[in-house]
């Protein structure tokens, strides 16, 4: 599987130390299996720091790591009340023990809804309604130090 992570430099090593902590599935290396998604997290983390390059490091990981039993991997597949829980939970801070989490990237749009729900605004059937109106990118986050060593660097390109 070709795996694609947006960032303002050239990733040749990932590293944890790196990761926010409140994210949607919590501090870990972020990727994607889309090269759009990942030139889209290019140009937010170019705005955030103001960086002068916005670089998508490419990675391979050998289909048979993602489903190894010996691994813990969570996998949502798609926006429902499970993942909409984990990812208000996660980004409380509330830390959880996967190895692997795979599942739709809360964006913007989709943030605000996360935070409509967070606060008791919208139920879940609501605001699963309206996220299911966003289009969704995938993401697979790495989470242990394990799982990070399966990833092989493959190459990087420069976004314009």
């Amino acid at each position: 599987m070709r795996l694609y992570h947006g960032s303002v430099v050239e990733v040749r090593k990932p590293s944890l130390r790196y990761g926010r902590k409140k994210t949607d599935f919590g501090r870990g290396f972020y990727t994607t299996t889309q090269a759009e998604q990942a030139e889209n997290w290019t140009k937010i983390k170019q705005d955030r720091t103001k960086a002068p390059r916005r670089v998508v490091s490419v990675y391979e990981i050998d289909d048979s790591e993602i489903s190894n039993p010996d691994l813990k991997i969570r996998e949502f597949h798609g926006v429902d009340e499970a993942w909409l829980n984990f990812v208000v939970d996660s980004r409380k801070g509330i830390k959880h023990d996967y190895d692997l989490v795979f599942g739709p990237v809360a964006n913007d749009k989709v943030f605000t809804t996360v935070n409509l729900y967070e606060s008791g605004v919208l139920d879940a059937p609501a605001a699963i309604a309206q996220l299911k109106a966003y289009k969704t990118y995938d993401q697979l986050s790495f989470h242990t130090k394990r799982v990070m060593e399966v990833l092989r660097f493959v190459e990087s390109y420069e976004v314009i």
